[in-house]
């Protein structure tokens, strides 16, 4: 397939590494390596998951999870667009605050929420989504029969099976996160609690993500359904109002396609739960990776090449420290690669099988594997595709290496590329620093003194 949205992410990402080379943003000797975000291709992606529900005819509100891309200005951005955004720690909630979200905007998801984080969450009515009964007890003491501010809801673990990505499927029968909905006892433990709670008016499902097919994404949201169905039947009144369904729909990382669209999620989910549109319940979807992944490109200049064994090997700056997600699972993130001259343009010619290696130190930093690539020399340019969702926000200190600066960026009809700063380039000095380094003597002081 070659449809105009594939034409368009490709024609602006090309431009956009063009740009950042003759703007000295990549390449130069304290720029060998750097993150790219398509701004119009995000906010594409926003406008694709609006019209997939708009025709639905139900209340939803779509947050986005901020794990995804945890970066001020690109939260800002879809602050701006309209989105709604999903946290998991103090700090994302700090970050969402900060760039521009008031709290009803909020939804709270975490397996581990502190007291001190549940209290701050209900005093200011940010919704809340309960993953255990220990929990629950918790948000019940901190409440002591005062109603709540927002809406609060508990997470059910559908229990309908794992895709092929077993560290992205989180509706196993042993999955760590929410109720087990089918181990013994648990849907009369859900009912008597939400009987005892009457703030409890929203039940939350999330099956997985990469590798997770839309009949098992389906099949989960559908258990949530019933499950609200049986608590408003079981007490007589309507007390869940809303469903959390979560995020999770798969990117292709085979080319520049969107693959399966919200569309696609959309009729799936009409075929499988239709009571889900009749409007009777608000719904609340969280998507991360599907909003961010094909808009995001990591670039890096080859450093070294070599041959060993007979294998041709490019030594770039890319590696676990910026797709760590990635390159712990290479055969769930098959990543796609670029290939660009020093000046940034397309590189074509003969090519051979190449192994991509990144800086770190050890073995298994390779960010493709006998890959074949037309034939690197030191200067040239490595573009790793599809990279816009976690890579640029989520970075691993391996090494100690710097956090890579990020840069968004815009192409007008004319090809012209205007870039704006994400996120500067971590110095040595902040390296250092987060190191510990106020604290040097610390260890030392603990010795006995020297006679």
């Amino acid at each position: 397939m070659n449809s105009g949205v594939a034409r368009r992410r490709r024609t602006a990402r090309d431009a956009a590494l063009a740009g950042a080379v003759s703007e000295g943003l990549l390449g130069g000797p304290d720029t060998p390596l750097i993150g790219l975000l398509d701004v119009d291709g995000v906010l594409a992606s926003v406008a694709d998951l609006r019209a997939a529900f708009d025709s639905g005819g139900v209340a939803v509100q779509h947050t986005f999870a901020a794990k995804a891309c945890a970066l001020v200005p690109v939260m800002r951005l879809l602050a701006e667009a309209g989105m709604d955004c999903e946290v998991a720690s103090r700090a994302e909630l700090e970050l969402a605050l900060t760039a521009g979200f008031s709290p009803e905007r909020l939804v709270f998801d975490s397996p581990a929420k502190t007291v001190e984080e549940l209290g701050f969450a209900l005093a200011y009515g940010i919704a809340v989504n309960v993953d255990n009964f220990e929990e629950l007890a918790r948000v019940e003491a901190l409440l002591a029969g005062r109603p709540a501010v927002g809406p609060i809801g508990i997470r059910v673990n559908p229990q309908v099976g794992g895709g092929s990505v077993d560290a992205t499927s989180t509706a196993t029968a042993t999955s760590k996160f929410g109720v087990a909905l089918r181990d013994e006892g648990a849907t009369e433990a859900l009912v008597e609690a939400f009987a005892r709670s009457p703030w409890l008016d929203r039940v939350h499902a999330h099956v997985g993500s990469l590798g997770c097919p839309l009949p098992l994404i389906a099949a989960g949201i559908a258990a949530a359904y019933e499950l609200a169905e049986h608590v408003n039947m079981v007490l007589g009144r309507r007390q869940v109002t809303s469903l959390d369904i979560g995020g999770g729909l798969p990117v292709s990382f085979v080319d520049d396609e969107d693959g399966p669209t919200f569309a696609d999620y959309v009729a799936e989910l009409r075929t499988a739960v239709p009571g889900l549109f009749d409007g009777r319940y608000a719904l609340v979807t969280e998507f991360g990776r599907a909003l961010f992944a094909k808009s995001g490109t990591v670039a890096s200049v080859v450093e070294y090449t070599k041959t060993t064994g007979g294998r041709r090997i490019a030594v770039t700056h890319a590696g676990a420290q910026i797709l760590n997600r990635a390159m712990s699972m290479p055969d769930a993130w098959p990543l796609r690669v670029g290939t660009f001259d020093a000046k940034g343009r397309p590189k074509d010619g003969p090519t051979e099988p190449h192994d991509l290696a990144g800086p770190l130190c050890y073995a298994g930093d390779l960010t493709a594997v006998n890959r074949e690539l037309p034939v690197l020399v030191p200067g040239d340019i490595v573009a790793l595709y599809d990279t816009g969702a976690y890579s640029l926000s989520t970075h691993f200190s391996y090494n100690s290496l710097p956090r890579p600066p990020i840069h968004g960026y815009r192409t007008d009809p004319t090809g012209k590329v205007t870039f704006a700063p994400i996120r500067t380039a971590q110095t040595i000095r902040e390296v250092v620093a987060d190191s510990g380094a106020e604290h040097a003597d610390a260890l030392t002081g603990l010795l006995p003194a020297a006679d």
